[in-house]
């Protein structure tokens, strides 16, 4: 768990705007980013897992609701993020 909780952490330190932020949009897209990509691995081994294939698409909805809402506020931080994540192309 602590390798988990260790990436998380540098995720978080990477995408934060100031010493205590963990809940900017910035940060959640990049930590959902995470989480999709882990889950895509294990669909490549696991093709008939449907159950978490189910929470997979809800990370990805919930991860589209943000970059939507970051787009609205911001546009600038939008392009940031996703460049920086290498979402879109």
């Amino acid at each position: 768990m602590s390798a988990v909780k260790g990436k998380k952490q540098e995720i978080i330190d990477d995408f934060k705007k100031h010493d205590s932020d963990t809940g900017s949009p910035e940060v959640q897209i990049a930590l959902l980013s995470e989480r999709i990509s882990g889950l895509t691995e294990h669909f490549k081994k696991h093709k008939k897992d449907y159950h978490s294939r189910r929470g997979l698409l809800m990370l990805v909805n919930k991860r589209r609701k943000l970059l939507r809402y970051l787009k609205s506020v911001d546009s600038e931080r939008y392009k940031d993020t996703i460049s920086r994540l290498g979402l879109r192309k």
